[in-house]
């Protein structure tokens, strides 16, 4: 069977791929060629009389759904043969209710019978997502779920994003939160720590974060569903069953029904309490073995990139990449997120490595999910892993962010200039201390627009704005990739004290919360989270990936100071700007020294109680005097806290910056 696929998909060109078709062949010389079929019912529509499967796989010689009473089983029930139809489709009809019934499909390719797969439109599957299962998916709506609206948001601009792993959030003992490690962990209501401090749930919604961006949750492959508690760990990215959730998060991964459940309450949970929910998705790639993913096993060939001489590109950095500028990929990614918006009430996504596939994509998704509702947010990683066929004009990389409208992409600018390169654990930065970057930080300050306060010759990565609107912008010093921001500024800076890296993470973060573009926070970077210096931790266990919820109590004051810098965001739409010109015409850099980035925010009529606001940021590890600029103005972070009343601010035209600190005054 592996040898078989393998001797197509390594010959030189793909020509002259047979189809039988009943007493006929169909000729297809590329797998280009290929009819694209755009019907809405793919792998199975079902209903109590009868359960109707179909099949895309045009060139298969033949074709069979397998029936299983258990999803255990290895004998079939009964095998379906399936009949050719149109646009490369297969179609067989099994009369009755096939309700609880499993099943695969086989296809016969190039003489051979290759292994089964549930299909890659499987919605509902069992144990490691082997066989798919028959359900009816309104039967899994939790009470509540046909009323769940999404939380009202006016603007991406009011966006704040929070990354976090589901397993990471509940693992631990002093989460207090009893189904840990699961959808329903997040789930559950006025969750505390041993010292009484809101975990979950009820710490996000304490946080007053607007979106939760969850790390992988469709099925993925590294995980046996079947030993949820044996201690393995994966953070998710090796994709297996792309419309289904992960079963190791459920409370029973042998029930396709429990999954589906329990996601559903999560997110009816989170909507509940002021907070809608982004996925995070790995289409570029597909897990394990490239011959036995189901899109090989389902078209062999098809959804993946050749190199010239047959191997497969591998953009991804993890043995393939798949081929979105193919008709039924495109079709593929842009209905999956349309099924998980409308079926799972999923309010955003985020793309994992978004370079790989075409802008034409891209922009076919945002398309289609705005006709669901435009607020759903669309973003991803503006780069790949490795090399590609796919032209770099056509990559939806951050270059090409102008031909993406309303897609943001990571600034990998801020983030380098503020905290140190990503790759280099002896590089300093703006905020522990490091000259030469602060145009890096300006340039995400701006939201990555083009701006005349930015000397683009000097920044890092881009010598060019990429951003059209701010909203493209997403603003960060940390993620699950690399060090934590507590861990990067520990090895940095060997020499800090420990006063002096509290400071230093504090004014990385008052950074991101009071620039333009849409902020993005690492799961516990607000209690100093540290992962023992494990860079890549993407397979290490929980004793290196949970949040550790006495965190929280040690470092309280600066879980308050990141709390408080939500709060002045949200309070001033002067960091929340909307459009290019008016971060042009109101954003005003002063002039400064070395690591200290001053400017003002004319706020008139922007409905901001504030007339201007001073920002300033001392990334020295001593306190600087600045001029400031006349007027009476009100101290609303002095370096330490947020001051949400304000203190009058009595000295005159100039102003004492504390060491590592960032200072915002606003004048009424």
């Amino acid at each position: 069977m592996n040898n078989s696929i393998r001797s197509i998909l390594g010959s030189a060109s793909l020509l002259l791929l047979l189809a039988a078709c009943n007493n006929s062949t169909v000729v297809y010389n590329s797998l280009n060629e290929y009819p694209a079929y755009q019907g809405e019912d793919l792998e199975l529509t079902y209903s109590s009389e009868a359960s109707h499967f179909c099949l895309w796989s045009p060139g298969a010689e033949d074709a069979e759904v397998r029936l299983y009473k258990d999803q255990r089983d290895t004998t079939a029930l009964s095998v379906l043969p399936m009949e050719r139809s149109d646009s490369g489709t297969w179609r067989v009809m099994a009369k009755g209710d096939l309700k609880g019934i499993f099943y695969t499909f086989r296809i016969k390719y190039h003489g051979n019978w290759l292994t089964e797969t549930p299909g890659i439109w499987a919605k509902a599957v069992g144990l490691n997502g082997l066989k798919a299962c028959v359900i009816d998916l309104e039967e899994t709506n939790p009470e509540g779920w046909l009323t769940d609206k999404a939380p009202a948001q006016k603007s991406y601009s009011d966006i704040i994003l929070y990354e976090l792993h589901v397993r990471d959030m509940s693992i631990n003992p002093n989460s207090g939160i009893k189904h840990a490690g699961k959808f329903l962990g997040l789930a559950e209501q006025n969750t505390k720590n041993e010292e009484g401090l809101s975990t979950g749930l009820a710490h996000l919604k304490e946080m007053g974060i607007t979106h939760v961006h969850l790390l992988p949750v469709f099925d993925f492959r590294s995980l046996d569903e079947s030993k949820p508690d044996d201690g393995h760990y994966n953070w998710g990215y090796d994709p297996q069953n792309f419309n289904v959730p992960e079963g190791s998060y459920s409370t029973d991964p042998s029930d396709p029904m429990v999954r589906i459940r329990e996601f559903k309450e999560m997110v009816l949970a989170l909507h509940k309490n002021g907070i809608r929910v982004i996925m995070d998705v790995v289409y570029n790639h597909t897990g394990g073995p490239n011959e036995l993913s189901n899109f090989n096993l389902t078209a062999p060939g098809y959804f993946y990139r050749m190199n010239a001489d047959s191997t497969y590109s591998n953009g991804s950095g993890c043995g393939n990449e798949t081929a979105s500028d193919r008709p039924m990929l495109r079709h593929y990614i842009t209905e999956s997120v349309k099924y998980w918006a409308r079926e799972y009430h999923v309010d955003g996504f985020r793309f994992d490595l978004m370079g790989i596939h075409d802008t034409e994509t891209m922009n076919m998704v945002r398309r289609e999910l705005d006709a669901i509702d435009p607020g759903i947010f669309v973003y991803g990683e503006g780069w790949l892993a490795g090399g590609s066929p796919l032209a770099e004009e056509r990559r939806a990389t951050k270059q090409n962010v102008p031909k993406m409208p309303r897609i943001a992409v990571f600034s990998d600018e801020f983030r380098d200039g503020v905290k140190g390169a990503w790759n280099d654990n002896k590089a300093t930065a703006f905020a522990s201390g490091r000259p030469g970057l602060e145009a890096s930080v300006r340039f995400g300050i701006v939201g990555a627009v083009r701006h005349p306060g930015v000397e683009y010759s000097l920044v890092n990565y881009s010598r060019e704005p990429w951003a059209m609107e701010p909203l493209q912008c997403i603003n960060y010093v940390s993620c699950h990739d690399n060090q934590t921001l507590w861990d990067k500024f520990r090895f940095t800076c060997p020499d800090a004290s420990g006063e002096e890296l509290v400071r230093m993470n504090k004014l990385a973060s008052a950074i991101v919360l009071t620039s333009q573009g849409v902020p993005f926070l690492h799961n516990g970077v607000e209690m100093l989270r540290t992962k023992q210096g494990v860079e890549n931790s993407f397979e290490s266990p929980d004793s290196i990936n949970q949040i550790d919820w006495s965190w929280k109590s040690a470092n309280k004051p600066i879980v308050d100071f990141h709390i408080g810098l939500i709060q002045l965001r949200k309070a001033h739409p002067a960091f929340r700007l909307s459009t290019a010109g008016e971060v042009v015409d109101r954003l005003r850099f002063l002039s400064s020294g070395d690591c200290t980035i001053a400017y003002v925010i004319n706020c008139e009529g922007t409905g901001d109680v504030w007339k201007e606001v001073f920002v300033v940021f001392n990334g020295n590890r001593k306190a600087i005097d600045i001029d400031l600029p006349e007027g009476s103005w009100k101290v609303y972070l002095d370096g330490e806290k947020v001051i949400n009343e304000g203190r009058h601010y009595s000295g005159k035209g100039k102003l004492k910056v504390p060491a590592i600190s960032a200072m915002v005054l606003g004048r009424s």
